[in-house]
């Protein structure tokens, strides 16, 4: 751990589990304080319990990234808690697996609901606050399957891929208001989600792990690390950037 995120108040969105918990762990030991989204209130507040035993200045709210007056209400509740937004990862998401000819009209749209427009959501309203401040930092999470195709999960690759282009877009739209827009695209991390896909796509994980030069799933807090340094100000000219934390499957 460092001192890099020292006087910083960042957002994480998605934190009750997985990547988004693990990250939080990490920006937290790197010195931000952390306001807490997820939709279940009941781990959010086992871990804003674990980090404040640790020592750290965290706030938890739950929230639905689909819906605007819940990210509204929890991006304005950071700004009431500690004064300022600095930085923010917008982590949540869903997968969902199946060949896109067998993948129902309902599961599509609360797929997009949330990996995209979610995403969106929670972009409109930090930019709303870090735009007045003159500065900020945000990573969105996407995901190697935002960089190439496969079969058998369509549709959330398709949402994966949205969140390069909304990223992307989003760094361009903001440089010139002080802000910063970066994502991290993660390849198999060991996560609940994770296990949700060997559960729907047998083989196919694993298949995924021996094709990875490392040779391994990547961990919450090996994605947390690079979400820490892309908030920090080391990364300072950085903006638009997608960051594979794949242990070189994409390479």
């Amino acid at each position: 751990m460092s001192a890099a995120l020292e006087g910083k108040v960042v957002l994480v969105v998605g934190a009750s589990a997985g990547i988004g918990a693990d990250a939080a762990r990490v920006l937290a030991g790197d010195g931000a304080s952390l306001m807490l989204v997820a939709r279940g209130e009941e781990p959010l507040a086992a871990l804003a319990k674990e980090l404040d035993a640790a020592g750290h200045d965290v706030g938890y709210c739950p929230g639905d990234v689909s819906r605007a007056a819940d990210v509204v209400r929890f991006v304005d509740a950071t700004v009431e808690r500690f004064g300022r937004l600095d930085g923010a990862f917008n982590n949540a998401a869903m997968t969902q697996a199946g060949r896109l000819d067998q993948v129902s009209e309902t599961d599509f749209d609360q797929l997009m609901a949330v990996n995209v427009k979610g995403t969106w959501l929670c972009l409109r309203e930090e930019i709303r606050v870090m735009a007045a401040a003159g500065a900020g930092s945000i990573v969105n999470v996407s995901s190697i399957g935002g960089l190439r195709g496969s079969s058998g999960m369509g549709a959330y690759q398709a949402s994966k891929h949205a969140v390069i282009g909304l990223t992307r877009t989003a760094a361009h739209d903001v440089g010139p208001l002080g802000i910063r827009v970066n994502v991290v695209a993660p390849g198999p991390t060991e996560t609940p989600m994770l296990e949700k896909t060997r559960q729907a796509i047998p083989g196919g994980v694993e298949a995924r792990i021996a094709a990875t030069p490392l040779r391994k799933a990547g961990t919450g807090a090996e994605v947390g690390s690079v979400v820490s340094f892309l908030l920090s100000d080391r990364a300072s000219h950085l903006s638009g950037v997608v960051l594979p934390v794949d242990g070189g499957f994409v390479a």
